[in-house]
């Protein structure tokens, strides 16, 4: 196993940078902030709810040490979003890079999926990258010549995952975001690249993602064909074998904000041990969602296959 000590910084590698981070105050988003803030950078944390940014700042300062300031504002509101750059210009005179990682998602079958649900993922992810990244341009990066924006994505909808087509369909509009934006910006002076994480320990993610969360029928087990917990035969499922943690995601995001990375642009860079390779479908891993995956469309199968049933449509 790779130890922290295996992939270091120099302490001071960010230092004079300011950074915004939305979603900071959470997951992945907070794991980023405190790596930004251990290296030397000003951070900005930027979440719906004031109290969580508040207490994440408070708690990081605290325990790393540095400066971490807390805004509140929803990604999805372009307007808002808007005076939070004209806000923090004014405080720190610059954004030298912006990490979009604000995201929702939950385990939904698509036919089960209300519009309004499939939209807000979309509002999210998909439609607060762009409008975080266009004022970070207009605001900042055009005034200051140059920037730097990280989107952090996924890998399910490399594979077509079940349960996932909202926040899949999203993440790959955001990845040719990174990709439609680099091109653009790239004469001045901006990269933009990718993070997409696999799965990453004591996060929300897992928690919400896990097969443990997946809907199956009532009463099934957790355990796999061998007997096996249902976390031990993802991991298998690793090339790896092991779980990432947050700090996998955070310096992978640093190195992208590095001058060593000056070259590297419209780039999503997969960290996730391989898993993407081997376990695209991590609902089909357990048994219960797998045969419940399985009966369900013989089920609706043999319903259109009844000639009754047809004859009346």
């Amino acid at each position: 196993m790779v130890s922290d000590a295996a992939m270091s910084f120099t302490r001071d590698c960010l230092k004079g940078k300011v950074a915004l981070i939305t979603g900071g105050g959470s997951g992945i988003g907070r794991g980023i902030t405190s790596r930004f803030m251990e290296l030397g950078a000003q951070t900005i944390i930027v979440s719906r709810k004031y109290d969580r940014v508040k207490s994440t700042a408070e708690e990081l300062e605290k325990q790393v040490g540095g400066s971490c300031y807390p805004v509140q504002g929803d990604v999805r509101d372009y307007n808002a979003i808007g005076k939070i750059f004209d806000h923090v210009m004014e405080k720190f005179n610059k954004v030298d890079i912006l990490i979009n990682c604000a995201a929702g998602n939950f385990l939904a079958m698509p036919d089960k999926l209300s519009y309004n649900a499939f939209r807000t993922v979309m509002e999210i992810d998909a439609h607060g990258s762009f409008i975080c990244s266009q004022h970070a341009f207009n605001k900042s990066f055009s005034k200051i010549g140059g920037g730097i924006i990280i989107n952090i994505s996924m890998t399910l909808h490399y594979t077509g995952a079940l349960l996932q087509t909202h926040a899949g369909t999203a993440k790959a509009g955001i990845d040719a975001m990174t990709k439609h934006l680099a091109a653009e910006w790239g004469p001045c002076g901006v990269r933009v690249n990718g993070v997409a994480p696999g799965p990453i320990a004591g996060t929300a993610g897992m928690s919400k993602l896990g097969t443990s969360k997946a809907p199956v029928p009532h009463g099934t087990s957790k355990k796999n064909d061998a007997g096996d917990d249902e976390l031990d035969q993802l991991t298998a499922f690793i090339p790896l074998q092991r779980l990432g943690n947050q700090k996998d995601i955070a310096n992978s995001v640093v190195f992208l904000c590095l001058p060593e990375a000056s070259f590297i642009t419209g780039h999503t860079l997969v960290v996730d041990g391989g898993t993407w390779l081997t376990a695209g479908n991590f609902a089909v891993l357990d048994t219960a969602v797998r045969k419940a995956w399985v009966e369900r469309g013989k089920a609706i199968r043999a319903i259109a296959n009844d000639t009754e049933f047809t004859s009346k449509l």
